[in-house]
């Protein structure tokens, strides 16, 4: 398996995966759960991250084909997720909102699903699976739950460094990408499933 490293590959994969993830263009969202009360436990949200990452890449279309929905289903709707919690650092509104009864743990939702393991990193790493062979994007996977479990340790330090207004911007700021980023999914998802159809 080690034979087929290839640093260009790595290095390539790793870049294609941090994009999309884009662990350090959700602090501001990080901040924002955490001040709204919620918990995020960096450890677990990393492990079952990168469990998933690890299951979907060798199970993922058969596990989607067994509830008969495709990767371009499975990223429509991931997108409609992305375009909510963009529309709340937007607008300061809270469109998700939490029962009294309802877990302070948002180490899952919305962070390991959308934010980390998300139907754009999902069906990307899929798609990267035909150009790179599979230890790279291993290595690629690992090297950004690495950073992931970094930034997630960290963001109380994060938001002292930066500050509450600085923060403020940057929530809206990441909240408009967050809102490309879910309409460039969904069209290019949407467009798949009209021609299927």
């Amino acid at each position: 398996m080690f034979t087929d490293f290839n640093f260009q590959q790595f290095i390539s994969a790793f870049l294609v995966l941090f994009a999309v993830i884009d662990i350090t263009g959700s602090i501001p969202i990080l901040i924002n759960l955490k001040k709204r009360g919620k918990k995020i436990n960096a450890e677990k949200a990393t492990f079952i991250s990168l469990f998933i990452f690890f299951i979907f890449f060798y199970a993922g279309e058969a596990f989607l084909k067994l509830f008969n929905v495709d990767i371009s289903s499975f990223a429509v709707a991931g997108s409609l997720i992305i375009f909510v919690i963009a529309m709340e650092m937007i607008l300061d509104i809270e469109i998700f909102k939490s029962p009294e009864d309802a877990p302070k743990d948002a180490s899952c939702v919305p962070v390991v699903f959308p934010l980390i393991a998300g139907a754009g990193a999902l069906t990307t790493m899929i798609s990267i699976r035909a150009q790179f062979a599979t230890v790279n994007i291993f290595l690629a996977i690992l090297c950004n739950m690495a950073i992931v479990y970094v930034v997630l340790k960290i963001t109380k330090k994060i938001e002292a460094i930066l500050g509450n207004g600085t923060i403020y911007m940057l929530q809206k700021f990441f909240g408009i990408i967050l809102l490309a980023i879910s309409v460039k999914l969904f069209t290019a998802n949407i467009t798949r499933l009209i021609e299927n159809f």
